[in-house]
């Protein structure tokens, strides 16, 4: 190596490392950020800033907003479409999922886990339902809260899932949602026992979520699929019919990738 190859290298990184932090501003509240904003975040002048956001409008990472500021561009879209291809999951979950959505009239979700981040991968929404409950694709959602991310912890070791919930900020979303972390470790084990989870009004106050584990070849929970609907129109009396429902779709798609994998 020359000797000027080494302070390029590390620049290149510096530059990526920024652009990766302007994109780490976006979340659901901040849809639209400014050049101000950026400067203040990354400590640089707004005319520096404002190199490193029209690099990224370049790269159709971001485009200028209507309104004034920068959002997300369309290339940010391509690239989660192609993450979700990547992983071969959706297009063998999505056919499962669409029958069990008419099966039973509500949303269905795909979830996975990567550390401390629980996302929507996929869905799937019954036509019936003039009323539905819409989680985006891409969307994170609260390790404490709802049922498609207790059981991608419950499958977890357990030392794993409460180092993960005492590092993270529990919120409490509902007065029915657990921030106790031993609570939390207690209700993992009787998930694991039960097969499946059920949450009622502990992420939205009128919303029953019902999951279940997706197994690999190798029997390891990969992520997790559920339906989530409004509790007017799930009964607990028919909470239990609805969840074996969701553990043979679950089976189903774990078998899909079984094959998919051999």
């Amino acid at each position: 190596m020359s000797g000027t190859a080494s302070p390029n290298y590390r620049d290149r990184n510096s530059t990526a490392d920024r652009a990766l932090d302007i994109l780490t501003m976006f979340d659901d509240t901040h849809l639209v950020i400014s050049g101000t904003a950026v400067a203040e975040r990354l400590g640089v002048a707004r005319s520096t800033a404002y190199r490193y956001l029209q690099s990224l409008v370049s790269g159709r990472f971001l485009e200028e907003a209507p309104g004034g500021g920068f959002r997300l561009g369309l290339r940010v879209l391509e690239i989660a479409r192609l993450a979700r291809r990547s992983y071969g999951l959706s297009e063998i979950a999505l056919p499962p999922m669409r029958a069990l959505a008419e099966e039973v009239r509500e949303t269905v979700l795909l979830t996975r886990r990567t550390g401390d981040l629980v996302i929507c991968v996929d869905r799937a929404e019954s036509a019936a339902q003039a009323v539905r409950i819409s989680y985006e694709r891409g969307s994170a959602l609260p390790l404490n809260a709802g049922a498609a991310a207790l059981v991608l912890l419950a499958w977890s070791p357990e030392d794993e899932a409460r180092r993960l919930l005492e590092a993270t900020e529990l919120r409490r979303f509902t007065p029915a949602t657990l921030t106790d972390v031993d609570a939390l470790v207690e209700r993992l084990g009787r998930i694991r026992r039960l097969g499946y989870s059920v949450t009622r009004g502990e992420l939205d106050p009128d919303v029953v979520g019902i999951s279940a584990p997706i197994r690999s070849q190798g029997e390891q929970v990969v992520a997790a699929v559920s339906v989530a609907a409004l509790a007017s129109r799930l009964y607990p009396e028919a909470e239990a019919e609805v969840a074996q429902r969701v553990l043979a779709v679950a089976g189903e798609i774990s078998e899909r990738l079984a094959l998919a994998a051999a």
